[in-house]
């Protein structure tokens, strides 16, 4: 028996149960009445019964072509899907699915209800946003809801963006802090170092091509003192390399530049986690700026990233230029310096004063990082035309995963090149 995600033991047990019972050309015909949905009951002949009604009712009201049910299966009598006009019948509508469906598959299905039923709306009801299970998505929605949520609602949205944000923390934060603290170890490293200060395993390896073989010492005088005869040899050190002192102050200052336009949801949340996670290492300082037409400087919320995401607004203009003017006057280390911009490129500032800004940054020595997106969602919509631009500056744009993310940020630490993802995500 195999049980999918989210499905009980008992659950699964019924399912192989009816499933070992029904003979192939039915469970085939079920399958298909299923996935076709209710439109296509006559031809297939398959009459639905128990809990395969029950799931093709919750479907139907989703992505029903025809007439339309709610999760009661009563009509509606519209032409198009519809979960009906009031909250009650919904909140039963997402009790139904999180029965029938893996988690995976309801957050699937809230996204679509979202945006095929435009149910944002009813996300603004502390009852709904109860009901439904939390995710990245979710999250970005009801960002984009802020500023038209009631204060009734507030306190429970929170908890759901708290719930998602934990989440990110435990999966993200041991990899990305093992990560980037070997990176600063590593980049901390010097060439002259005191001797009791001296990597030797490190040093040994970096001079074995000075290796010298001595010349065979006398051998009655040798065999006579030791016992033994034959050449000996030697590594000459002719390069040093030594740990890094430990010290209080920062080895490298982070700026973390965000497009919160409405297109770019998924990557302010995990951006914003990111930042918290790199504010937390002492040996960084993480600057966190969000911007649209305006920049907003959210440094001061970085110990808590739900503060940072409920400071973003999603949506409005997008002017990287202004942004990256203010990252830029914040920079006073610039060899010590990574910015990473987090952008779709689409700019409605001026974009040959975003390029030279980019171009300034660079030759100043300051590490600048374009990512098109941060997040699982596959290849972003973006602007080519800007990213072959920043690639032709020694800056290539591409998207990222958040599992890669720790992996470029180290390599931007020590400057060394970029792990840039498959072809198919970049311009």
């Amino acid at each position: 028996m195999r049980q999918t995600p989210g499905e009980t033991t008992e659950r699964a047990t019924e399912r192989t149960a009816t499933a070992s019972h029904t003979p192939p050309d039915a469970e085939r015909l079920r399958r298909w009445r299923l996935v076709l949905g209710a439109d296509s009951a006559d031809s297939t002949e398959c009459a639905l019964t128990g809990q395969d009604a029950a799931m093709d009712g919750a479907l139907d009201a989703l992505y029903g072509g025809g007439t339309a049910r709610k999760p009661n299966g009563r009509s509606t009598g519209a032409r198009s899907a519809g979960l009906g006009a009031s909250a009650p019948s919904v909140a039963r509508w997402l009790g139904d699915i999180r029965t029938y469906f893996p988690s995976s598959v309801v957050q699937v299905m809230q996204r679509d209800a979202i945006d095929r039923l435009g149910l944002s709306a009813l996300l603004l009801e502390p009852e709904m946003l109860e009901a439904v299970e939390p995710d990245v998505h979710l999250v970005g929605t009801l960002l984009s809801l802020n500023k038209a949520m009631p204060e009734t609602t507030k306190e429970t949205a929170r908890a759901v963006v708290r719930k998602v944000v934990e989440d990110l923390e435990r999966r993200l934060e041991s990899r990305t802090r093992a990560t980037l603290t070997g990176a600063l170890d590593r980049s901390a490293r010097i060439s002259r170092p005191r001797h009791r200060d001296i990597d030797w395993d490190r040093t040994i390896r970096a001079n074995l091509k000075n290796y010298l073989t001595l010349p065979a010492p006398d051998a009655a005088t040798t065999a006579g003192s030791t016992g033994t005869t034959g050449a000996t040899g030697t590594v000459v050190p002719e390069r040093l390399i030594g740990y890094g002192r430990s010290s209080r102050s920062a080895k490298k200052d982070i700026v973390l530049c965000i497009d919160q336009s409405g297109s770019m949801a998924a990557s302010v949340v995990y951006a914003s986690v990111f930042g918290a996670v790199l504010a937390s290492m002492r040996t960084l300082s993480t600057r966190l700026v969000v911007f649209d037409t305006a920049v907003v400087d959210l440094t001061d919320q970085l110990d808590d990233p739900v503060d940072v995401l409920f400071g973003t607004q999603l949506g409005g203009g997008t002017d990287i230029n202004r942004a990256l003017a203010y990252c830029q006057s914040r920079i006073t280390r610039p060899a010590d310096t990574v910015v990473v911009l987090i952008s779709d490129l689409y700019e409605g500032g001026i974009r040959d004063e975003m390029l030279k800004r980019v171009a300034a940054m660079k030759a100043s020595g300051v590490q600048f990082v374009t990512l098109l997106a941060l997040s699982d969602e596959g290849a972003p919509a973006y602007d080519h035309e800007h990213a072959a631009a920043l690639g032709a500056l020694g800056a290539p744009a591409f998207a990222c995963t958040p599992d890669l993310f720790p992996d470029v940020m180290a390599a931007a630490i020590e400057k060394r090149p970029l792990p840039i993802p498959d072809k198919e995500y970049q311009p």
